[in-house]
């Protein structure tokens, strides 16, 4: 099995040598090898290697470290490829004993009621919504390159292609950091080309399976109008924080969108019409042929026009004539499938054409739907502003109780409310955004997120301008709540807002919720913050059950454990019991959508685990805990928080140490990503968001916002609640899926690396601060070990331990050389070329680690 990948590895490294040599001379090939060897020797604790690498380095110009950098980097992303393409593919899949996720879930199922699992497949609604992410720093070009290498992969033989060693020669030769920052528009294209690239061909797939699933175990196919996956998107209409996110760009941003999906829809509108000669037809169809092209062209010419119009309007920045609606596109297909299945063309209706028809369901006419998301605070600002300009008193000095009856007594108000004045940047740019909205096709639109939502004013603020825009459909609103306080007061929220009868009518008896893991974690800690989202989800579900309200949550987790990331199956297991009856929302980002979807073999099996771990939740609940168990999770949790705020908010020099042991000042400069690193420029470390403060700490490999708090409470707690945990431990796959997600986390971290960035970086008299987290850091591994049934970390999982042991010796020198040009950079921060080896080493890093933001 392992030397299988080990093989691909090493002859894509081999080639990628090739090319250094080819370009840069023989000896380069030998330095490279020697750094290699020394770094080997590094991770197994050599410390004389280590001072040799640190020597080397401290010798090299800048060009001579760059070439180094790249090409540790490059390999790293090499042995990425290698591994996703083996491990999708099906000799992958038996060489590692992976069976496919609906047969396995088949195969638990057994003696279930088949009317049940009918009714989950009912239920089942997955909706992917991608966000950009500052860490997925490879450049679109080069996600093309490792695309294609991919696919080569999966035909060649024992020796790589021709086409792979120019594929790697091609990106050897191309600059693989962006010289500016990314623009919201050039974010938003990066999610349209991974659908484009990969979902558009793999969800036919992936629903042709599932149906396979169904037929098994009801007798039933899926019904014709059954898709559950649909795509949203947070690509510029994320404007929480980034300035740069403006309801112009979101109006452009949206016409590109419809315009990529117009364009491959009509690809393969114009692919069916070439199939679909057939003669045999319904006689109502065949009297629509007056044209004697043959009724089924017939019927699909008029949408392949419609089709190439919008087109040629969206290409001008023109909507007026262009499809409004998928149903435009569904009902000739559906009327060609009926008399298809009328007269018995049984395979013909059950192949090319039923496969459109699921994408349309699926993508729409815009391939996500945007989601648009701003702050409580600015929607606060502008009520306060219009307030102000009617002479009707300071809103902001209100009482919650005032503002709940102002805004409920305007939403119900037939006059309009805001009067023609100017206003502020900020109120006018809410203003339009709203605007914008009102103006979209309804699908083509998402839902409103708001961020730091903690009150039913923050509500009906947005329920207000919504209805002063002139929007005329409901468009659902998401309350975000983030911090371990706003989590553990939403219930009370949402019981109050759905308590007001008018507010329940306007929802329509359905309403989602946003959960912040990366917020929360932030704030609290990875288990107290854990916790406060299982009890809120819980708590939800109870609530919104009095009300007889569906809940619809929203997952917002991130790539890493320490913003709730993690693989999806055991995040989905350890759901509470009936969260997932509204369906799973769940947002996905931009590494890790690489890492899931980037291929199509890749998304069918993402897709896959998905919809089966959903399935068993609904057909087989989760364990409800004992209340013994929520007892011990609570004085855990408490006991965490204390720990990780005490060092975080309250010792006084930590903020300071951090700055000086991480990239984290550096990164906020680097043109990483479109949105700024803080919420508010001149905010200190509690504004800071949540992706740059995991990824700051993943680069010293000190991973500290994901385990501190755990380990130490679990001893703590061990003596009196042992025999509990170990309960837990057994019978719960919540709490099992905690404790393996945190041998992950110890897995990635490496102390002797963080040692070092203390040692180069950070004032002697913080040092002690880096030695005390470390020494944590060892004592709960061994904590965490001590309940565990084997006694090395991620002992039972040797395929993830293998391919991070195969990235070590490739890890170690990217750090090294960030800590060079940290150093340069330091001394000198006008220095640019340090900046451009520093995101070298950070994207070289990032990829080693896989998620790290």
């Amino acid at each position: 099995m392992l030397e299988t990948i080990s093989n691909n590895v090493r002859k894509l490294g081999e080639t990628l040598g090739q090319t250094i040599a080819n370009d840069k001379g023989e000896t380069w090939v030998d330095n490279i090898e020697s750094v290699r060897h020394l770094s080997k020797q590094a991770v197994n604790g050599d410390l004389d290697a280590i001072k040799a690498l640190q020597t080397l380095f401290q010798s090299l110009d800048q060009d001579d470290l760059l070439v180094h950098a790249r090409a540790f980097s490059q390999f790293l992303n090499l042995a990425n490829i290698a591994e996703q393409q083996y491990t999708a593919s099906s000799a992958g899949l038996n060489e590692l004993d992976l069976p496919h996720p609906l047969d396995a879930l088949s195969e638990k199922v057994q003696g279930k009621s088949p009317a049940n699992i009918e009714k989950a497949l009912q239920q089942l609604e997955i909706e992917l919504v991608l966000t950009a992410h500052p860490t997925e720093v490879n450049r679109r070009t080069f996600i093309h390159k490792y695309h294609e290498i991919a696919l080569e992969l999966e035909q060649a033989g024992e020796n790589l292609s021709s086409r792979v060693e120019e594929l790697i020669e091609q990106a050897w030769h191309t600059q693989e950091i962006r010289n500016k920052r990314p623009s919201p528009l050039d974010e938003s294209r990066w999610g349209l080309n991974t659908i484009s690239d990969s979902l558009w061909h793999a969800v036919p797939h992936f629903v042709r399976e599932l149906d396979q699933f169904s037929q098994q175990n009801t007798g039933k196919p899926l019904p014709e109008n059954c898709v559950p996956l649909t795509m949203a998107s947070w690509m510029a209409g994320d404007r929480d924080g980034n300035p740069f996110v403006t309801a112009k760009i979101s109006q452009q941003a949206m016409i590109n969108a419809r315009l990529m999906a117009a364009e491959l829809y009509l690809t393969d509108f114009q692919s069916l019409y070439l199939e679909l000669s057939m003669n045999k037809a319904t006689p109502a169809l065949k009297a629509e042929d007056t044209n004697d092209i043959g009724p089924y062209r017939q019927c699909l010419k008029p949408i392949i026009a419609k089709l190439k119009q919008t087109i040629e309007q969206l290409s001008n920045g023109k909507t007026k004539h262009t499809i409004k609606c998928s149903d435009e596109l569904y009902q000739p297909l559906k009327q060609c499938r009926d008399s298809l299945l009328a007269v018995g063309l049984t395979r013909i209706a059950n192949s090319k054409i039923i496969d459109l028809m699921r994408k349309v369901q699926c993508f729409g006419i815009s391939l996500v739907k945007l989601d648009v998301r701003q702050h409580s605070e600015r929607h606060d600002s502008a009520i306060a502003e219009i307030v102000a300009a009617l002479g009707l008193g300071d809103y902001l000095t209100w009482t919650e109780q005032e503002k709940i009856h102002f805004l409920e007594t305007e939403i119900n108000n037939t006059r309009p409310l805001i009067p023609n004045l100017t206003w502020s940047d900020d109120t006018q740019e809410v203003l339009d955004t709203f605007s914008f909205i009102a103006q979209q096709p309804q699908e083509a639109l998402g839902i409103y997120i708001i961020s730091m939502a903690s009150k039913v004013s923050d509500v009906l603020a947005v329920n207000l301008l919504m209805k002063t825009a002139g929007i005329s459909w409901p468009m659902p609103i998401a309350p975000l709540f983030e911090t371990l306080d706003d989590l553990n007061n939403a219930t009370e929220v949402m019981g109050n807002l759905l308590s007001l009868p008018t507010y329940k009518q306007r929802c329509q008896n359905k309403h989602y919720v946003m959960i912040g893991y990366s917020d929360s974690a932030k704030d609290a800690g990875v288990l107290a913050a854990a916790w406060g989202q299982y009890h809120a989800q819980e708590a939800l579900v109870n609530e919104f059950a009095k009300h007889g309200v569906t809940l619809k949550l929203f997952h917002g987790r991130g790539g890493t454990i320490g913003r709730g990331g993690g693989p999806a199956h055991e995040a989905i297991a350890s759901q509470p019991p009936g969260t997932l009856d509204g369906g799973l929302r769940v947002t996905e980002q931009g590494e890790t959508i690489r890492y899931k979807f980037g291929l199509p073999s890749l998304a069918v099996r993402s897709l896959h685990l998905y919809a089966s771990a959903i399935l068993d939740s609904l057909i087989t609940p989760p364990v409800k805990p004992k209340q013994s168990w929520r007892d011990t999770m609570d004085k855990m949790a408490a006991f965490s928080c204390d720990i990780y705020r005490g060092y975080v908010q309250k010792e006084p020099r930590f903020v300071q140490y951090f700055r000086q042991a991480t990239p984290e000042q550096e990164l906020a400069s680097l043109p990483l990503g479109s949105r700024p690193s803080k919420r508010k420029v001149d905010g200190g470390i509690e504004s800071l968001r949540a992706i740059p403060w995991i990824f700051a700490w993943s680069q010293n490999r000190l991973v500290l916002p994901s385990w501190l708090g755990l380990g130490q409470s679990l001893e703590h707690h061990k003596e009196s609640d042992g025999h509990i945990i170990k309960e837990m431990l057994s019978e719960w796959p919540y709490f099992r899926a905690r404790l393996s997600l945190i041998e992950m986390v110890y897995l990635k971290s490496e102390p002797m690396i963080s040692s070092l960035y203390d040692k180069a970086l950070v004032q002697d008299d913080l040092v002690n601060i880096g030695e005390t987290l470390r020494a944590q850091l060892a004592q709960d591994k061994e904590s965490v070990l001590s309940l565990l049934p084997h006694d090395e970390i991620m002992a039972n999982d040797p395929w993830n331990l293998h391919s991070f042991n195969l990235r070590q010796p490739y890890l170690v020198p990217l750090h090294l050389m960030q800590l060079e040009v940290l150093k340069r950079l330091r001394e000198n921060p006008e220095d640019q070329f340090s900046e451009q080896v520093l995101m070298v080493t950070m994207a070289g890093i990032a990829t080693g680690l896989r998620n790290t933001g």
